[in-house]
């Protein structure tokens, strides 16, 4: 990897970290606070909602994009072709939504969630018009702008809905603070990003950019209904109630999980592009970013479930406590899902969307069995079978992108089992504390991380470990930097 586009690269990852962190970070203090003012059923009628919009914004999102930062030479008249179709799926979509919301709502025997879904389905329309804007960024390697855009655009909707949600707004003010983020950050990215679309479709341009994008936008479709499904069989087979215990616990799961490889995965692909005709570094590059990715998730996935029970009931309350059972199995969904989604940044890299989409359909197909068997025994078997989907996954993607790079699921274990050790020596450290420190909740979330942070620190010193080595030279590099 050259100089220039390694300093690239670590400026990415920073500036990514720093955007999806601290909005997260925001977010998730304000759910906390949401979380007060608000019942479990409100945000259980948001969760119904969840894969009918996130279906809708794959088909708006997904694939094309990706091609555009996958394309070295962009053209004006690429951007501009992607950005129309994005702006009438976008439409198409948002109508799709409204006239079905009658017959969502009488599947959920929610009422409210007609108008709700009607509302929130506007979002569509708005997110369509932010796609290339975000695209340039990203193909730039530019997450500084983006950041300020993220925190800004966080800050003012969450303000807009606790005060909502405290003078009774309900569910709305969740619905709002979406709408009124999504609309900041449009504004916001038109603004400082100078780019403007020209009054032209380049069918020949689309052509080539959807023999690539359809394929992730369809297996994007596919993964997008399979891993929001859990939401509709909650929803339909429990109760509202506790389809909002099951949110709270993914928000809490997403904060490390998702996010660490949302920004790995960003600043890591159009970074892996430029080496795609290089198999050697390609390999290199990827396996060095690889095995931080498991360092960094898999630590962050077991301290969270060994804290899960004194960390809920401090933000969030003892109404809550039922989140706990729900949130510790999904923390292991948490440590596996980046693992089996990052592997296939390889794929997309050599072109191979083609072979992502295969791999989906087969993936989707046996995980039919395993999700009946989950409904059928239960909430937490429900959750044991998105565990073993998640093991599932990881072995058939890490299998077959390890082909393009000489990198086989054998050597990816190998490589990563000190990371592993390590992990489960801090889940461990932090289990006991949290289970036996007769003290107020606060101290012992503080104890934990202290205890954690001293067990890396002495534990990867003393044995040398490669991924934190390689965090550290990239931290203090940056450190010695700015003191400079």
């Amino acid at each position: 990897m050259g100089n220039n586009l390694k300093t690239k690269a670590v400026n990415g990852l920073l500036w990514g970290f720093i955007d999806n962190f601290s909005v997260q970070i925001s977010q998730f203090l304000i759910g906390i606070v949401l979380a007060r003012l608000l019942e479990p059923k409100d945000f259980g009628l948001i969760g119904m909602m969840v894969i009918f919009i996130t279906i809708s914004q794959w088909f708006i999102s997904s694939g094309f994009g990706q091609a555009l930062i996958r394309k070295k030479d962009c053209t004006h008249s690429d951007y501009s072709t992607i950005f129309f179709f994005n702006i009438v799926i976008g439409v198409f979509f948002y109508g799709i939504l409204f006239f079905s919301a009658p017959l969502i709502s009488v599947f959920f025997v929610e009422p409210r969630l007609e108008l709700l879904i009607k509302v929130f389905g506007l979002s569509l329309i708005i997110i369509s018009l932010t796609i290339i804007q975000r695209t340039q960024l990203t193909k730039r390697l530019d997450f500084k702008l983006q950041t300020k855009i993220s925190i800004v655009s966080s800050l003012v909707s969450g303000g807009v809905a606790i005060y909502l949600a405290y003078e009774g707004f309900g569910v709305w003010s969740l619905i709002y603070k979406s709408l009124i983020e999504y609309s900041i950050t449009l504004v916001l990215l038109w603004f400082y990003n100078s780019w403007y679309p020209s009054l032209v479709f380049d069918v020949k341009s689309f052509k080539e950019l959807f023999g690539f994008g359809s394929k992730l936008l369809l297996r994007g479709l596919i993964y997008s209904i399979f891993n929001n499904i859990y939401y509709i069989i909650i929803g339909k087979y429990f109760t509202a109630s506790q389809l909002g215990f099951f949110t709270r616990a993914e928000q809490f799961n997403r904060l490390p999980s998702s996010n660490i490889n949302k920004v790995v995965n960003k600043v890591s692909y159009p970074v892996l592009s430029e080496l795609q005709d290089d198999d050697v570094a390609l390999k290199n590059a990827y396996k060095k970013i690889f095995t931080s990715l498991v360092f960094v998730t898999s630590i962050a996935m077991l301290l969270l479930a060994a804290v899960a029970e004194p960390l809920i009931i401090f933000t969030i309350g003892e109404k809550w406590r039922p989140t706990i059972r729900i949130l510790q199995p999904l923390c292991f969904v948490g440590l596996l899902y980046p693992l089996a989604d990052f592997n296939l940044t390889i794929l997309k890299v050599k072109g191979r969307s083609d072979t992502i989409l295969k791999l989906e359909v087969v993936k989707r197909i046996l995980s039919v069995p395993v999700i009946l068997i989950g409904v059928y025994y239960g909430l937490q078997s429900l959750l044991l079978s998105m565990i073993v989907l998640a093991l599932l996954e990881f072995f058939v993607n890490a299998h077959y992108s390890g082909k393009q790079i000489s990198y086989s699921l054998k050597e990816q274990v190998i490589d990563n089992l000190p990371n592993f050790c390590v992990a489960i020596l801090v889940g461990f450290v932090a289990y006991v504390i949290a289970s036996y420190l007769p003290v107020h909740r606060i101290i012992v979330l503080v104890t934990c991380g202290f205890a954690a942070l001293l067990t890396i620190v002495v534990v990867c010193e003393f044995f040398k470990n490669s991924s934190y080595l390689f965090i550290k030279h990239i931290v203090m590099t940056k450190l010695k930097k700015h003191n400079a």
